[in-house]
Protein backbone atom coordinates (compact mmCIF):
# COMPACT_ATOMS: atom_id res chain seq x y z
CA UNK A 1 0.00 0.00 0.00
CA UNK A 2 1.54 3.37 -0.96
CA UNK A 3 2.41 5.91 1.70
CA UNK A 4 0.02 8.81 2.42
CA UNK A 5 0.57 11.86 0.24
CA UNK A 6 0.86 15.54 1.08
CA UNK A 7 1.23 18.97 -0.44
CA UNK A 8 2.73 22.16 0.96
CA UNK A 9 1.22 25.60 0.38
CA UNK A 10 3.47 28.54 1.27
CA UNK A 11 1.48 31.75 1.63
CA UNK A 12 2.91 35.26 1.57
CA UNK A 13 3.82 38.23 -0.59
CA UNK A 14 7.17 38.41 1.22
CA UNK A 15 8.18 35.02 -0.18
CA UNK A 16 7.29 35.91 -3.76
CA UNK A 17 8.97 39.31 -3.55
CA UNK A 18 12.23 37.79 -2.34
CA UNK A 19 12.16 39.74 0.90
CA UNK A 20 11.96 36.53 2.93
CA UNK A 21 13.69 33.26 2.12
CA UNK A 22 11.44 30.27 2.78
CA UNK A 23 12.96 27.44 4.82
CA UNK A 24 9.74 25.73 5.85
CA UNK A 25 9.40 23.72 2.65
CA UNK A 26 12.82 22.13 3.06
CA UNK A 27 12.14 21.40 6.72
CA UNK A 28 8.76 19.75 6.17
CA UNK A 29 10.09 17.72 3.24
CA UNK A 30 12.70 16.18 5.54
CA UNK A 31 10.23 15.57 8.39
CA UNK A 32 7.55 14.03 6.19
CA UNK A 33 10.11 11.75 4.58
CA UNK A 34 11.08 10.44 8.02
CA UNK A 35 7.42 10.04 8.97
CA UNK A 36 6.55 8.05 5.85
CA UNK A 37 4.37 10.68 4.17
CA UNK A 38 5.19 11.50 0.55
CA UNK A 39 5.43 15.22 -0.17
CA UNK A 40 4.21 15.26 -3.77
CA UNK A 41 3.64 18.95 -4.55
CA UNK A 42 4.46 22.44 -3.30
CA UNK A 43 3.04 25.83 -4.26
CA UNK A 44 3.65 29.44 -3.27
CA UNK A 45 0.78 31.94 -3.43
CA UNK A 46 0.45 35.61 -2.61
CA UNK A 47 -1.67 37.09 0.18
CA UNK A 48 -4.68 36.97 -2.11
CA UNK A 49 -7.97 35.64 -0.73
CA UNK A 50 -9.21 34.06 -3.96
CA UNK A 51 -5.84 32.51 -4.83
CA UNK A 52 -5.50 30.92 -1.39
CA UNK A 53 -9.02 29.48 -1.62
CA UNK A 54 -8.37 28.03 -5.07
CA UNK A 55 -5.06 26.47 -4.03
CA UNK A 56 -6.48 25.00 -0.82
CA UNK A 57 -9.46 23.46 -2.61
CA UNK A 58 -7.31 21.96 -5.35
CA UNK A 59 -4.55 20.58 -3.15
CA UNK A 60 -6.74 19.29 -0.30
CA UNK A 61 -8.81 17.35 -2.82
CA UNK A 62 -5.77 15.86 -4.53
CA UNK A 63 -3.69 14.74 -1.53
CA UNK A 64 -4.22 13.07 1.84
CA UNK A 65 -2.81 16.09 3.69
CA UNK A 66 -2.24 19.76 2.93
CA UNK A 67 0.14 21.78 5.09
CA UNK A 68 0.16 25.58 4.91
CA UNK A 69 2.56 28.15 6.31
CA UNK A 70 2.09 31.88 6.72
CA UNK A 71 -0.69 34.39 7.12
CA UNK A 72 -2.14 33.62 10.57
CA UNK A 73 -0.72 36.61 12.47
CA UNK A 74 -2.38 39.74 13.91
CA UNK A 75 -2.15 42.17 10.98
CA UNK A 76 -4.56 43.07 8.19
CA UNK A 77 -2.64 41.03 5.58
CA UNK A 78 -2.89 37.82 7.62
CA UNK A 79 -5.85 36.36 5.75
CA UNK A 80 -5.11 32.63 5.72
CA UNK A 81 -7.62 31.63 8.41
CA UNK A 82 -10.45 33.46 6.65
CA UNK A 83 -9.49 31.94 3.31
CA UNK A 84 -9.38 28.41 4.75
CA UNK A 85 -12.83 28.91 6.28
CA UNK A 86 -14.14 30.17 2.94
CA UNK A 87 -12.56 27.25 1.09
CA UNK A 88 -14.66 24.86 3.18
CA UNK A 89 -17.67 27.19 3.45
CA UNK A 90 -17.28 27.20 7.22
CA UNK A 91 -17.97 30.10 9.62
CA UNK A 92 -15.01 31.58 11.47
CA UNK A 93 -15.27 33.06 14.96
CA UNK A 94 -13.20 33.93 18.01
CA UNK A 95 -12.85 30.47 19.58
CA UNK A 96 -13.27 30.36 23.35
CA UNK A 97 -10.41 27.91 23.91
CA UNK A 98 -8.01 29.90 21.75
CA UNK A 99 -9.09 33.16 23.42
CA UNK A 100 -8.47 31.65 26.87
CA UNK A 101 -5.00 30.41 25.92
CA UNK A 102 -3.95 33.73 24.50
CA UNK A 103 -5.55 35.89 27.16
CA UNK A 104 -3.67 34.02 29.89
CA UNK A 105 -0.43 34.25 27.89
CA UNK A 106 -0.59 38.02 27.42
CA UNK A 107 -1.62 38.51 31.05
CA UNK A 108 1.54 36.62 32.11
CA UNK A 109 3.55 38.83 29.77
CA UNK A 110 1.97 41.98 31.16
CA UNK A 111 0.77 42.89 27.67
CA UNK A 112 -2.71 43.91 26.53
CA UNK A 113 -4.77 41.28 24.75
CA UNK A 114 -5.88 43.84 22.22
CA UNK A 115 -8.07 43.52 19.13
CA UNK A 116 -5.13 42.79 16.83
CA UNK A 117 -3.91 39.91 19.01
CA UNK A 118 -7.45 38.59 19.33
CA UNK A 119 -7.49 38.14 15.53
CA UNK A 120 -5.17 35.17 16.05
CA UNK A 121 -7.92 33.43 18.06
CA UNK A 122 -10.28 33.42 15.08
CA UNK A 123 -10.64 29.76 14.12
CA UNK A 124 -12.97 28.11 11.59
CA UNK A 125 -15.82 26.14 13.13
CA UNK A 126 -15.00 22.47 13.56
CA UNK A 127 -11.23 22.94 13.43
CA UNK A 128 -8.85 21.32 15.92
CA UNK A 129 -6.22 23.59 17.45
CA UNK A 130 -2.53 22.98 16.76
CA UNK A 131 -0.37 23.66 19.80
CA UNK A 132 2.13 26.49 19.61
CA UNK A 133 4.61 26.21 22.51
CA UNK A 134 6.67 29.14 21.19
CA UNK A 135 4.22 32.05 21.10
CA UNK A 136 0.91 30.43 22.16
CA UNK A 137 -1.24 31.63 19.22
CA UNK A 138 -2.45 28.30 17.78
CA UNK A 139 -2.60 26.91 14.31
CA UNK A 140 -5.46 24.62 13.40
CA UNK A 141 -6.46 21.57 11.41
CA UNK A 142 -9.65 21.69 9.35
CA UNK A 143 -10.50 18.42 7.60
CA UNK A 144 -7.15 17.44 6.00
CA UNK A 145 -5.61 20.92 6.01
CA UNK A 146 -3.03 21.78 8.68
CA UNK A 147 -2.63 25.56 9.01
CA UNK A 148 0.59 26.78 10.61
CA UNK A 149 2.62 29.93 11.12
CA UNK A 150 5.25 31.15 8.68
CA UNK A 151 7.95 31.98 11.24
CA UNK A 152 10.28 28.96 10.97
CA UNK A 153 10.74 28.37 14.70
CA UNK A 154 6.96 28.41 15.25
CA UNK A 155 6.25 26.38 12.11
CA UNK A 156 8.66 23.68 13.26
CA UNK A 157 7.09 23.56 16.73
CA UNK A 158 3.59 23.31 15.28
CA UNK A 159 4.66 20.56 12.88
CA UNK A 160 6.07 18.63 15.84
CA UNK A 161 2.61 18.87 17.41
CA UNK A 162 0.81 17.66 14.28
CA UNK A 163 2.97 14.81 13.00
CA UNK A 164 2.39 12.39 15.91
CA UNK A 165 -1.34 12.56 15.15
CA UNK A 166 -0.88 11.49 11.51
CA UNK A 167 -0.50 7.93 10.24
CA UNK A 168 2.55 7.53 8.05
CA UNK A 169 4.06 4.62 6.19
CA UNK A 170 7.59 3.24 6.03
CA UNK A 171 10.21 6.00 5.88
CA UNK A 172 11.69 6.78 2.48
CA UNK A 173 15.27 5.43 2.30
CA UNK A 174 17.92 7.07 0.18
CA UNK A 175 21.39 6.03 -1.00
CA UNK A 176 23.65 7.72 -3.49
CA UNK A 177 26.76 7.13 -5.56
CA UNK A 178 29.01 10.00 -6.64
CA UNK A 179 30.71 9.43 -9.99
CA UNK A 180 33.09 11.65 -11.97
CA UNK A 181 31.21 11.19 -15.20
CA UNK A 182 28.78 13.49 -16.96
CA UNK A 183 25.08 12.67 -17.17
CA UNK A 184 25.30 12.09 -20.90
CA UNK A 185 27.84 9.33 -20.36
CA UNK A 186 25.84 7.38 -17.81
CA UNK A 187 22.25 8.14 -18.92
CA UNK A 188 21.57 4.98 -20.95
CA UNK A 189 22.81 2.48 -18.35
CA UNK A 190 21.20 4.42 -15.49
CA UNK A 191 17.88 4.48 -17.32
CA UNK A 192 18.06 0.75 -17.91
CA UNK A 193 18.74 0.18 -14.21
CA UNK A 194 15.73 2.31 -13.27
CA UNK A 195 13.59 0.14 -15.53
CA UNK A 196 14.80 -2.98 -13.65
CA UNK A 197 13.53 -1.51 -10.35
CA UNK A 198 10.18 0.16 -11.16
CA UNK A 199 9.23 0.48 -7.48
CA UNK A 200 12.25 2.67 -6.75
CA UNK A 201 12.85 6.31 -7.61
CA UNK A 202 16.18 7.07 -9.28
CA UNK A 203 17.55 10.51 -10.06
CA UNK A 204 20.77 12.03 -11.37
CA UNK A 205 22.11 15.39 -10.19
CA UNK A 206 25.11 16.89 -12.01
CA UNK A 207 27.93 18.87 -10.40
CA UNK A 208 31.32 20.28 -11.35
CA UNK A 209 34.50 19.73 -9.36
CA UNK A 210 37.82 21.33 -10.27
CA UNK A 211 36.60 21.85 -13.80
CA UNK A 212 35.48 18.23 -14.24
CA UNK A 213 31.87 17.11 -14.58
CA UNK A 214 30.35 14.58 -12.22
CA UNK A 215 26.97 13.18 -11.26
CA UNK A 216 25.33 12.20 -8.00
CA UNK A 217 23.18 9.13 -8.65
CA UNK A 218 20.43 8.75 -6.05
CA UNK A 219 18.18 5.77 -5.34
CA UNK A 220 15.11 6.16 -3.12
CA UNK A 221 12.52 3.70 -1.92
CA UNK A 222 10.74 2.22 1.10
CA UNK A 223 11.97 -1.36 0.66
CA UNK A 224 15.46 -1.74 2.18
CA UNK A 225 16.15 -4.94 0.23
CA UNK A 226 15.33 -3.37 -3.12
CA UNK A 227 17.31 -0.21 -2.36
CA UNK A 228 20.36 -2.28 -1.38
CA UNK A 229 20.05 -4.52 -4.45
CA UNK A 230 19.79 -1.52 -6.75
CA UNK A 231 22.78 0.14 -5.09
CA UNK A 232 24.83 -3.03 -5.61
CA UNK A 233 23.98 -2.99 -9.30
CA UNK A 234 24.71 0.73 -9.50
CA UNK A 235 28.12 0.22 -7.95
CA UNK A 236 28.86 -2.59 -10.39
CA UNK A 237 27.97 -0.29 -13.28
CA UNK A 238 29.69 2.91 -12.21
CA UNK A 239 31.68 2.30 -9.04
Amino acid sequence: MPNPTAAMLVIGDEILSGRTRDSNLHYIACELTKHGITLAEARVVADDHAEIIAAVQALSAKYDHLFTSGGIGPTHDDITADAIAAAFQTPITHRADAMALMSAHYERQGLPFNEARQRMARIPDGAVLIENPVSIAPGFTLENVHVMAGVPKIFEAMLASVLPTLTGGPPLLSQNLRVLRGEGEIAADFGALAAEFPNLSMGSYPFTQNGAYGTNLVIRGIDPGQVSAAMLRLTELFG
